[in-house]
């Protein structure tokens, strides 16, 4: 019987009643003839709830109890949802990250799969068990639970059906898909039928939500094809996969990220200086701009994601006490991305983006293109405009 993995986010199974909405459409896979391994998020707003009561208790909490904390949340969902197969007549059992094989580096709070050993589910499926696996969540080769960032569990669902051969990586949502831009934001935006890899991750990057950018890499990585399709209903999806379907626009998408910290540096702080200060302290980000060379370190705007640092005050104050005036932190200020393949074969886009952050009297504190990207450092008060009007301007609507 071919396998397939689904994942499910936060909001499909924040309550009984939705727990049992993905039993029933899990149980209709099953019966369709597949084996199904079902990864989880926590329920709803649960780890919010969870690292509030960690801030409660510590401004930085350490990274290795707050993974042990943070990863309750799958634990709860994944128990849940086996006990409505059940009810549902539906053989099942609920395995932890560390249960299911997943093996990781020792980064807490950020670590990165290594290794996939998934031989206890494989026992589960071939006793005829529907598998959950708690995502989000792994063990380091020391022993350790970790946990894998924001939107880990997509990396987790990619990886398994990596491991296990599955015939597909269904990751399901509210939404059917992925649209050209926050439909919340930009009324008009369209459902894409097919993204590559690349530009899949690149709106992951920076800031689309519907989809974990390791995830995507980890799928290019092992030729998986993930199908990220609404949990609600019927609807086509949208399949990230090797190649897209070519379109009449060189512009795919057009997301914005609000949640980030912006680090500006002048010329006397040497940016490997401040990168080293940075990875000690699992600080991940990417250099919008930087006009040093070797030797001759320059000024430097560095975006902070700040998805995964929870301690951002302290991290601010060590950062005070490490560099002084010379480092400023800017939260003020977000970025605007178009991506597409082969974005910067000719000024045009750039020329746009640049001419629309002139409409908006939206002042552009930096510059960052790539052969799939282009992208605008402006006050977090014009992204949402900014974000509609590029969209109308490059995509037509």
């Amino acid at each position: 019987m071919p396998i397939v993995v689904q994942k499910y986010g936060g909001s499909s199974v924040a309550d009984a009643e939705k727990l049992g909405k993905v039993a029933r459409r899990v149980k209709e896979k099953r019966d369709a003839g597949y084996q199904v391994v079902v990864v989880v998020s926590a329920m709803g707003d649960t780890t919010d709830d969870l690292l509030a009561l960690a801030k409660g208790v510590s401004a930085d909490p350490p990274r290795r109890e707050l993974d042990m904390l943070l990863t309750c949340g799958e634990r709860i969902s994944m128990a849940l949802l086996s006990m409505a197969l059940q009810e549902h007549g539906v053989p099942a059992i609920s395995f932890t990250g560390s249960q299911s094989g997943i093996i990781t580096n020792d980064a807490h709070a950020q670590a990165r799969i290594v290794e996939v050993r998934p031989y206890r589910i494989q026992d589960e499926l071939a006793n005829g068990k529907v598998v959950i696996v708690a995502g989000y969540q792994g063990v380091s080769y020391k022993k350790e639970v970790t946990t894998l960032g924001r939107g880990g569990s997509d990396t987790t669902a990619v990886a398994l059906a990596a491991a296990l051969e599955a015939e597909a990586c269904e990751i399901y949502s509210d939404v059917d898909g992925v649209f050209s831009a926050d439909p919340r934001v930009v009324p008009d935006a369209r459902k894409l039928e097919s993204l590559s890899y690349d530009e899949m991750q690149e709106l992951a990057s920076a800031g689309a939500k519907v989809l974990n950018a390791q995830a995507v890499e980890w799928a290019k990585a092992r030729g998986i094809t993930i199908l990220a399709r609404t949990a609600h209903g019927l609807g086509t999806g949208t399949a990230v996969q090797e190649l897209a379907v070519p379109t009449d626009s060189r512009v795919k998408g057009v997301t914005a990220d609000a949640e980030m910290a912006v680090l500006v540096a002048n010329a006397s702080v040497p940016l490997q200086e401040l990168l080293e200060f940075l990875d000690a302290r699992a600080v991940r980000g990417r250099t919008l701009a930087h006009d040093g060379l070797p030797g001759a370190p320059g000024r430097t705007f560095l975006a902070i994601p700040l998805a995964d640092v929870h301690g951002p005050e302290a991290l601010q104050r060590e950062l005070t006490t490490r560099f002084g005036p010379a480092v400023e932190w800017r939260d003020g200020w977000g970025t605007v991305t178009c991506v597409g393949v082969g974005l910067n074969a000719d000024w045009v886009p750039l020329r746009k983006a640049l001419s629309a952050a002139e409409g908006l009297s939206a002042r552009v504190h930096a510059v960052s293109t790539s052969p799939l990207q282009v992208t605008l450092l402006v006050d977090k008060a014009h992204l949402k405009p900014l974000t509609a009007r590029l969209h109308r301007e490059l995509l037509g609507s």
